[in-house]
Formats: C-alpha cells, structure tokens, sequence
C-alpha cells in the first residue's frame, strides 16, 4: 500500500462549486489532486477547469472515484446529491470509496447520510468548516472531522491541504454540534461587535480608528480583524447571509433543549439575527446587523471610505 499521507493518488470527486467549494476544490487542484467537479449549474464550476479540474456533465461521472466531498447548502440539498434520483449512491455497483460531507447539516441529516452511505459500503466523514471564500484562498479554512478514526486517516493529508488543518473531534456526527456552536459564537460575538461599535460611534469616535484598537488588543481576533473591513466600509458583499445564520442558530437551539443547555446570551442575539431577516435583507452579508443596532441607537451610519487590513491578504495572491 502506498503512504497516502504524502502523495496525490487518490482521485477525488467534489460535488458543488458555490463560493466556498469552488475555493476549496481549486486548493486541492492546486496541489497537484485529480479533481473531478459536479455543479448543479454547470458554468459555476467551468472555471476551475482552468486550475486542472475535470468539469463533469453529471454526478455519474464521481461514482467511480476514491473520495468524493459534498459542499450543499441545505439537507435536502446533501440527500438530493447522494440519494435522490440519479444521486451519487443511486447505483450499488458502483459508488465511491469514502464520502467527506463538508456542508452544515443537522446530526439528524448527517447520521441519515451517514446511514445511506454504509448500505452501500461507502465510508463517511462529517467535516463542516469554518471560513469563507477569502479565507479559504488565505489558506485559512479550518475544519473538524467525525466518523471513523482509519477513515479520516485515510483522508487526512487531503484535508490537510485545504487550509490550517483538520480536528478530529470523534465518532458519529459530533463534528456537526461542533460546527453548530461554532456558528452561535459567530453570532453572538457579531452582535456583541456591532453593539459596543455602534457605541464607540456615538460617542465620537471613527469606526476604523476604534475597530483597529480593539484589533490590536487582547480582545481582538482573526474573526473580528476580518470584519473590520465590512464594518468600517459598511460593505455587505455577503459571505454568510442571515437566512443561513439563522438556520444555524434554529440547529443549536435544538440540541440546547436536546442536551438541557441554557443558552441566554445567544437566545438574545437569536433576536437580533432574526429581525436581520425580517428587514428583508437577506441577500447581504450577516454583519447588517450593525446597521440594525445602529438604526435601533439613533445612529446614521456612512461608510468611512479607508482601507482596514483584514488580515487575510494571502488570499489577493491566490489564483
């Protein structure tokens, strides 16, 4: 057998090429995989052709390959993908060897998927990320990986490949409930940024000069340094809208009563993220909840014009 933790043999399949798949695909071509893509719109994934990737007409074409990656949207997206008619374990004669779902799902969908899966002798691994499009050019992805411990052996280096680094948090789908409260911080710590900028503001100080000190504190994270741009700037270009936010917020507050965890600070911020919906904005980036905090304070927010480091300028030099 030859030592998959350092070579490039295995022919991987990537099933949805939106934002965030599109970036990681094309970090895995760009390391030399062999990388077949299956979009549901076709020419969103034409591009990647341009880096090495095989652009395939139908997810058929990924039956035969080593390790197939689905990066959906919704459950009923990842079910249509591997299950639904002319899905990717539609044939039992001929299906890959190991799934790695990217997406994020609920541990209901995953362990369903999961279930689908060994029916046909196929291997999985749940393994949502963190990041976006920007950050996953920056080498910046983070990912946590559950299923069986060989599986993810198998497959770590490629994962290794996506970004900082992969976690193995254990087996079944708790990498699911990781993902999930990984995102309720996201929207907690989002609210609370917007909340004592929209202070700062109103009590005269620039965004940009006050966002830059918090930055350059102890307080400060990669999270909020990339923020900082769309906060200062007031640029909404979405990387995670409020739809998708609150999707995830309604998944952890299921396993809060689920698992009997109080969670008061993000049923607060639950609130916020829902009227983010409600103003009927959702097809901006979620950091619109400094304008509601601001329109709710008495502030009329402008964008300050000035260029704010988001510290993730290895990602202006990715193909």
């Amino acid at each position: 057998m030859t030592n998959e933790s350092h070579d490039t043999a295995l022919r991987i399949g990537w099933i949805g090429a939106g934002r965030m798949g599109a970036a990681m695909a094309g970090r895995l071509a760009r390391a030399g995989f062999d990388v077949t893509v299956w979009n549901r719109t076709r020419s969103k994934a034409e591009p990647l052709a341009e880096l090495g990737c095989t652009i395939a007409d139908t997810i058929a074409d990924l039956r035969g390959l080593d390790v197939v990656f689905t990066m959906v949207s919704t459950p009923a997206d990842l079910e249509q993908v591997l299950v639904g008619d002319g899905g990717l374990l539609a044939d039992p004669g001929q299906v890959p060897t190991i799934v790695v779902d990217c997406s994020t799902v609920s541990t209901e969908s995953s362990a369903a998927m999961r279930q689908a899966c060994s029916a046909v002798g196929v291997e999985f691994l749940a393994s949502p990320v963190s990041g976006n499009g920007k950050v996953v050019r920056a080498g910046g992805l983070s990912l946590v990986v559950s299923g069986p411990e060989e599986t993810y052996v198998r497959v770590a280096h490629i994962l290794e490949h996506l970004g900082k680094g992969a976690t193995y948090v254990g087996e079944g789908d708790v990498a699911r409930l990781a993902k999930i409260c990984h995102n309720l911080m996201l929207g907690v710590v989002t609210q609370c940024l917007a909340e004592i900028t929209v202070l700062a503001e109103k009590g005269g100080m620039p965004r940009a000069a006050f966002l830059e000190f918090l930055n350059n504190s102890v307080m400060g994270s990669v999270f909020t340094r990339y923020k900082a741009p769309a906060f200062v700037n007031l640029d909404y270009t979405p990387t995670f809208t409020p739809i998708l936010l609150r999707k995830d917020f309604d998944l952890g507050f299921e396993a809060a009563h689920d698992l009997d965890v109080p969670m008061p600070v993000a049923a607060a911020t639950a609130a916020a993220v829902q009227a983010s919906v409600s103003s009927g904005r959702i097809g901006e980036d979620f950091a619109i909840l400094l304008d509601l905090q601001a329109a709710n304070s008495g502030v009329t927010l402008r964008p300050e014009n000035v260029v704010v480091d988001d510290g993730l300028s290895a990602a202006d030099q990715a193909i």
